[in-house]
């Protein structure tokens, strides 16, 4: 197993545990080499019942997000993390798919946020939503040319996720 430090991986792995679903823990510290080029890793390989396996990577975020002007929803990630989850699909082949799991921590537990059924672990309440990565790819917008992260717009974002009950 890998050894986690960020509070949103071990909080989605306690909540595959405590759901019983299938998985196997990728140690995101080291990237592999395919074809000479470096490849970063996914976070889990997830086994499903309703979908293809899933190749996951967890994208942690705070609900609300704070300093945003309201906007709730924040679901950015790099472009590398977007095309280094397409090319691992390719690798796994046809009974695997991407998926990005944005895992939210919500930030005032007990109000009506419109959030799906939300999982607490150490004391801390988070929602998990996935939208795949294809799909993401397809939708999304520069954020920042210089740090090169991408993002979805609200509607697009808010068509394109599901609760990660979805998936599993």
């Amino acid at each position: 197993m890998a050894r986690r430090t960020n509070h949103y991986d071990v909080a989605f792995e306690g909540f595959l545990r405590q759901s019983r679903v299938p998985y196997v823990s990728v140690d995101e510290t080291k990237r592999a080499l395919l074809q000479n080029a470096s490849l970063k890793s996914m976070d889990f390989i997830v086994y499903s019942d309703k979908t293809r396996n899933l190749l996951v990577d967890v994208k942690g975020r705070r609900f609300p997000a704070a300093g945003q002007g309201g906007h709730r929803w924040e679901n950015w990630a790099t472009q590398d993390d977007i095309d280094c989850l397409l090319k691992w699909e390719q690798v796994f082949g046809g009974d695997f798919r991407a998926l990005l799991v944005f895992a939210y921590h919500v930030a005032e537990p007990g109000g009506n946020h419109g959030l799906d059924a939300c999982h607490t672990y150490r004391n801390r309440t988070y929602a998990f939503y996935g939208v795949w990565v294809d799909q993401y790819g397809g939708a999304m917008r520069k954020r920042s040319p210089r740090w090169e992260t991408v993002w979805l717009p609200a509607e697009p974002f808010q068509q394109l996720r599901s609760p990660i009950s979805d998936f599993l």
